[in-house]
């Protein structure tokens, strides 16, 4: 069972595309549908199966993200979090190879499409829940357990750099 917890900025994200596929993108494919069934024969007619199965995936998502909004809490950052890793928390880890990540700690529904995040229920971010700078967390893999040091922690959404 996934954790149900979501940063602002993901739950806003989701009600947007919410807002998006019902408010324009159902209406427009609705209009799509209607028209290549005034055409006559569906049964050979590309743009009214195109449509209607792309009608049925806009369907499927506005079910999904109306129920997932319901039940999902939304968690605001606390002065309090500075200086440990929390949820929402911006992470930079090494490892003994020199290899380093960073990468940000939120819900399962934020992390598709970004390669930066990481979810709560992730072995990663399980091992630096509650962790400091130069601490270090043991990960659980496939291939046995990798110790990563924590670098820095920041709670600000960072800013791109020039290089």
């Amino acid at each position: 069972m996934r954790t149900q917890l979501i940063t602002q900025q993901g739950y806003n994200d989701l009600k947007q595309e919410l807002d998006e596929l019902w408010r324009t993108e159902r209406p427009e494919v609705t209009k799509k549908v209607a028209w290549a069934a005034s055409l006559g024969d569906r049964s050979e007619n590309a743009d009214y199966q195109y449509n209607k199965k792309r009608l049925r995936e806009i369907d499927r998502r506005v079910r999904y993200l109306r129920k997932c909004l319901e039940n999902l809490k939304i968690v605001e950052y606390r002065p309090e979090q500075n200086g440990k890793v929390f949820f929402g928390a911006w992470v930079e880890v090494e490892n003994d190879a020199g290899e380093t990540l960073k990468f940000r700690i939120v819900g399962y529904d934020e992390i598709f499409d970004r390669k930066d995040y990481i979810s709560i229920d992730s072995p990663m971010a399980r091992a630096l829940l509650k962790k400091q700078v130069d601490d270090e967390a043991e990960v659980q893999t496939p291939s046995g357990i990798v110790v990563w040091y924590i670098n820095s922690i920041n709670y600000e959404t960072p800013t791109t750099e020039s290089g």
